[in-house]
């Protein structure tokens, strides 16, 4: 039996395979709107995770935010639900602006504020980026304005300078993973010269998984006294419940090692990151050939095609994904419950990223990296260093409900 949630008037009680167990909810504490606590009970959302505990509270007063915290913690909600609770909607207006780095991560965003506004019909959401038409676009905003726009900067700036959107009444203004976007100068460039179109009195909030000391003071010029939250100690980000282990291996070694593994491990739907478009669809090709169910998403596709993929592997029709790095940040597949670095990441925070695909929320997953040259170990080491955790080698057995949700 699953596990499914009834509000009552004080409480939430959740019946999880039989075992009735009643607490207060902690999402009732930050008195939203009942058809926001309604959306979070369909999904099934318990309790609030530590960051949203955190930001909800000061989010939802209009405060300005800054919160960096580990992958599957839920800051997405952070914002989708202060946002929504905040916004009335008024006809051809645009009131919230959401800015992210990648096609995929605004179509999820997007997909967030859809599930969590089921019940509030009057608030219209869409979605903009590249490698559409963008008179497609320009029609939908003419004619069916939305109140929550989600996009990527240079379709946004694109649409801003033509005046088919207009930010002038825009309250709440979001970047998704932000160090992304503000590292990169061409990028920045954009999001300052999309900010500078909206109105100064606004709500600023910015998210990431990862924000060096450098970027903080970047982010911080957008905001006026924000509320920051950090988590202390790089080690804190290291993702709980998450088994992680290496292999050594040669590069020709790799394909019969991962049929094996593939053929003697449990998992609801595995993720492996490999580091080129090339490999990825190599890859994807030989495990068709035996017989996997996989699939392949990477850059050297179109938009429409990456989508339609990635929707297909969310909904579960195929439980092998390979990718290249484009899935590696805040793509979020509740299945995924194993990630295998096929290809060595090229840094410590990639490595973050990437095993953040598996055991989302909390709940358990396994990381498997191959590790195939001395700068593969310099990478796996500093990742050891860098999160303070111990990664072994992969022992012969691996016991399933270690890495398998019961």
């Amino acid at each position: 039996m699953g596990l499914h949630l009834v509000l009552l008037d004080s409480v939430l009680v959740s019946y999880i395979r039989g075992y009735v167990g009643i607490h207060s909810s902690g999402f009732r504490d930050f008195l939203l709107k009942p058809e926001l606590l309604r959306a979070i009970v369909d999904s099934g959302f318990e309790h609030p995770s530590e960051v949203q505990h955190e930001c909800i509270p000061q989010a939802i007063l209009g405060m300005d935010v800054i919160c960096q915290a580990k992958s599957g913690m839920g800051k997405t909600a952070v914002f989708v639900l202060s946002t929504l609770q905040q916004i009335e909607p008024v006809a051809g207006q645009v009131a919230a602006l959401v800015l992210c780095h990648t096609r995929e991560l605004a179509y999820q965003i997007c997909h967030e504020f859809e599930r969590f506004s089921t019940y509030l019909p009057d608030i219209k959401v869409a979605v903009f980026y590249g490698g559409v038409n963008i008179k497609i676009h320009k029609d939908l905003l003419k004619n069916e304005c939305p109140h929550i726009v989600v996009g990527t900067p240079g379709r946004i700036l694109a649409l801003a300078r033509d005046k088919d959107l207009s930010l002038r009444n825009v309250r709440h203004f979001i970047l998704d993973e932000c160090d992304k976007m503000l590292e990169s100068l061409d990028m920045r460039r954009d999001v300052q010269e999309i900010f500078k179109m909206t109105p100064h009195d606004k709500q600023v909030m910015m998210f990431s998984a990862t924000l060096s000391k450098e970027i903080r003071p970047v982010c911080k010029k957008f905001m006026q006294d924000p509320m920051e939250i950090y988590v202390d100690d790089e080690a804190k980000l290291t993702l709980h419940g998450l088994v992680q282990h290496y292999i050594k291996l040669s590069d020709l070694e790799k394909n019969r090692k991962l049929n094996d593994l593939l053929d003697a491990l449990d998992f609801n739907q595995v993720v492996i990151f490999v580091k080129s478009v090339n490999r990825a669809a190599e890859l994807n090709k030989l495990l068709v050939e035996c017989n996997f169910p996989s699939i392949c998403i990477h850059s050297g596709m179109s938009q429409e095609e990456r989508l339609t993929r990635y929707k297909g592997f969310k909904e579960g029709h195929k439980r092998i994904l390979v990718a290249t790095d484009l899935v590696g940040r805040g793509i979020d597949i509740e299945r995924v419950n194993i990630v295998i670095n096929y290809d060595m990441p090229d840094s410590a925070d990639t490595y973050l990223h990437r095993v953040g695909r598996a055991g989302r929320f909390g709940t358990k997953g396994l990381a498997i990296t191959f590790v195939s040259s001395a700068s593969d170990s310099d990478v796996l080491n500093q990742v050891q260093e860098r999160f303070e955790v111990d990664i072994k080698e992969l022992p012969e057995q691996i016991d399933t409900s270690t890495y398998m949700p019961a």
